[in-house]
């Protein structure tokens, strides 16, 4: 799409240590982004600044550098661990005769390689389009020119002016695209709001072993790696907690320091999910330094899309890294769970999460003895597929004895297809 100096694989690294904690960015964190983007980092320049340079963002002196460590690795793209304005990529690519790549378009990238269904990819889409916008000057430039040849001279739109009109086009496509696939969604939510089904999702910062998690409790195959953004697509599944009955669980994208704008925007219909949660688990790998940070992080993100006040329920994640951890539950004041330690990927304190999970989401319980004749086969199966029945037997007659326990809830749902024959089974 832009006519740029060819990218490729081997990369120079520059890193700004700013002393205003809201500018600041994570080195090690940045390296984990480039290598999950699967680029060769061949030498990381560092430098302290109270402020960006204006030009260079790194300074003159500093840029100097980058570009003869460029000449010297022989390499073909600087990516730099901050957000760039469009004018400081057009100057430092200009200097350093090389592709200029920012934090935000490297995170947009590792997405864009991560999406696999139709809507995760529509909404990278939408994102690096968001992105791109601005920055049309800078990959055009060759165009800022009026059409010209037989039929297209005179007034009329520079070409410039056109990709841009149909950059817009395609945004609002996308967009329209994606107000369906929500509409979906809604309809989804709807459904299960109405057969009173629990939502419970993963949250965490992004390489916390969420989705190592979810496989070991739904014996899903989801891609787990030890990369950062190994999940992009939400993915759900049915699960059953005792006392409590099914339970939707929720696999979400996983937070980052200063995720992109443009992103959280176009992921909001995914993030939903979250949004309308009964209940968020907030895995932390607990063996990283970090971890305080990371979930300060994570609460500002849930903050921004409107997740803040869902309850939470702390997953202390990777405890076999740590040495005298045992698998736990820790309670507040009034005995209610609020963090598990377990670790997911050596299967060790996950019944205590099932059992936080009965106690945070627990609803008041019936349990009955039926009579059910031999043509209420259906409605017995409706009570195997509950999994609620504690035992059974036959009378003389034929007749099933069924002891069951069930949430209430659940009994309800029953009760509505045909109350008074259900109510009938029901042994006084």
């Amino acid at each position: 799409m832009f006519d740029r100096y060819q990218a490729g694989e081997q990369a120079i690294l520059v890193h700004v240590d700013f002393p205003d904690e809201s500018s600041k960015e994570d080195l090690q964190e940045f390296e984990m982004l480039v290598s999950s983007a699967g680029v060769n980092a061949l030498d990381v320049i560092t430098t302290k600044r109270n402020m960006p340079h204006t030009k260079y963002f790194v300074g003159s002196g500093k840029i100097g550098e980058v570009a003869e460590a460029i000449k010297l690795h022989n390499a073909n793209v600087v990516l730099f661990n901050h957000a760039l304005t469009p004018s400081q990529e057009k100057h430092i690519e200009a200097l350093c005769e090389c592709r200029v790549i920012d934090r935000t378009s490297l995170i947009l990238d590792i997405f864009a390689q991560r999406a696999r269904t139709h809507e995760g990819k529509l909404q990278v889409e939408l994102a690096q389009l968001k992105h791109i916008s601005s920055r049309l000057i800078r990959g055009w430039t060759h165009l800022e020119r009026q059409k010209g040849g037989v039929g297209l001279r005179g007034p009329g739109e520079t070409q410039l002016e056109t990709d841009r009109r149909l950059l817009r086009e395609r945004i609002v496509n996308i967009r329209a695209r994606l107000e369906k696939v929500e509409k979906q969604r809604l309809q989804n939510r709807r459904l299960r709001s109405r057969a009173e089904i629990p939502t419970v999702s993963l949250v965490g910062y992004t390489n916390a072993g969420k989705s190592t998690l979810f496989n070991q409790i739904t014996n899903a195959e989801v891609y787990a790696a030890d990369q950062l953004f190994a999940t992009l697509d939400p993915t759900l599944r049915k699960i059953h907690v005792e006392e409590v009955g099914r339970v939707i669980l929720a696999d979400t994208v996983g937070f980052i320091r200063h995720l992109p704008h443009d992103l959280v925007a176009a992921f909001k219909a995914t993030l939903t999910e979250t949004r309308e949660a009964e209940l968020l688990l907030h895995v932390v790998d607990i063996s990283d330094d970090r971890r305080q940070e990371n979930i300060e992080q994570v609460e500002n993100v849930l903050t921004e899309i409107e997740a803040g006040d869902v309850p939470q329920l702390l997953i202390c994640n990777k405890i076999d890294n740590l040495s005298d951890v045992s698998p736990r539950i820790d309670r507040d004041d009034n005995g209610i769970p609020i963090r598990v330690w377990l670790s997911a990927r050596a299967n060790i304190g996950i019944e205590l999460l099932f059992q936080a999970l009965a106690e945070r989401l627990g609803r008041s319980t019936v349990h009955y003895h039926l009579s059910l004749p031999p043509n209420a086969g259906k409605f017995r199966g409706a009570l195997y597929q509950l999994n609620c029945i504690v035992n059974e037997q036959y009378d003389e007659e034929g007749n099933c004895l069924a002891e069951v326990k069930l949430p209430e809830r659940e009994w309800k749902q029953l009760l509505k297809d045909d109350k008074a024959t259900i109510e009938g089974f029901i042994q006084h």
